[in-house]
């Protein structure tokens, strides 16, 4: 896992997903922030590491939208804008990051091998929180 921090951009797989997003045409952004979500959802026995790593991207891109969110900053997330975000994709990317965080998964199985383990886990519990509270409010 070429990893350098617990952040959702902080690893090659995010950053190079970010690329991918900074080139598709605009309107294609949210289709391609979807698949990533839609991969993770219902297949958690089979989420690799690198699946996981697009999707906790592609969860905290949407959560950064919403209230309470944290505004992706870092230099290796994308440069281009991206489509607002409603309560489907929402409730997508909350059902995504599940599956990242479950027994099956191994990105999560990766991190509680390191020392940053449960960083990574609490970073990705915000993410989720933030997420539920935005789809309480609507």
């Amino acid at each position: 896992m070429g990893a350098w921090d617990i952040g959702p951009f902080d690893n090659d797989t995010a950053a190079d997903f970010a690329g991918d997003l900074d080139e598709a045409a605009p309107e294609q952004r949210e289709a391609l922030i979807r698949a990533v979500l839609g991969g993770g959802v219902g297949e958690f026995d089979d989420l690799d590491a690198d699946d996981g790593c697009q999707i906790v991207a592609a969860a905290a891109l949407v959560a950064a939208q919403c209230p309470g969110g944290t505004p992706i900053s870092t230099a290796y997330g994308p440069d281009q804008p991206l489509p607002l975000f409603g309560p489907e994709i929402r409730r997508l990317a909350l059902d995504a990051l599940a599956g990242v965080l479950s027994e099956e998964s191994e990105l999560a199985e990766l991190w509680e091998e390191s020392d940053e383990g449960p960083a990574w886990r609490h970073e990705l519990e915000q993410l989720r929180t933030v997420l539920s509270a935005a789809l309480s409010v609507g």
